[in-house]
């Protein structure tokens, strides 16, 4: 297995990273946000976007697997859970890709049931036309295709989560 090719340069990511965080910072100005990245993917892109935010914010992380059963349920299992309360707090769950959305439904149902004030979603990359259970994304980094991609974050075997761009791993 090889990178054929980039699919979205490191520039291209700082950018857009730029452009949420300030669509962010102006929607939340003067308020707490409690940033909740989804390990492993979205370390990367938790740590780039926290430094372009200038609010109150609180960052935390979760661990969660997917256990898909019969019906394609797409119900999570903690593996780590939140160290902070997120009852009446403006929430933003940080994810590296949306594909089926079955996972993040279940998800926002689960912290829902926290009551936070809101819960916003940030998924850095979307593909195309495979969600199973469509959710609402507020803010998304690039729309991408059905090959298999790694890089800022994503990983094969946990190989390649460290590179600055988006490649085609072929």
């Amino acid at each position: 297995m090889k990178i054929s090719k980039t699919l979205i340069s490191k520039e291209e990511i700082e950018n857009k990273i730029s452009e949420i965080a300030n669509k962010i910072n102006d929607k939340y100005e003067g308020e707490e946000l409690v940033v909740i990245g989804i390990l492993k993917g979205a370390f990367i892109v938790v740590s780039d976007l926290a430094k372009q935010l200038q609010l109150d914010v609180t960052f935390d992380f979760m661990s969660i697997k997917s256990y898909y059963g019969s019906e394609s349920s797409g119900q999570i299992k903690i593996i780590k859970d939140l160290e902070y309360d997120i009852t009446d707090k403006n929430v933003l769950i940080v994810e590296d890709i949306y594909d089926t959305g079955l996972t993040l439904s279940n998800l926002k149902k689960l912290l829902e049931s926290r009551n936070p004030k809101n819960i916003e979603i940030f998924c850095m990359f979307v593909k195309k036309d495979v969600a199973e259970d469509p959710i609402e994304i507020d803010y998304s980094g690039f729309e991408i295709g059905p090959e298999f991609v790694v890089g800022y974050g994503l990983d094969y075997n946990g190989k390649y989560r460290e590179l600055p761009y988006l490649g085609v791993l072929s």
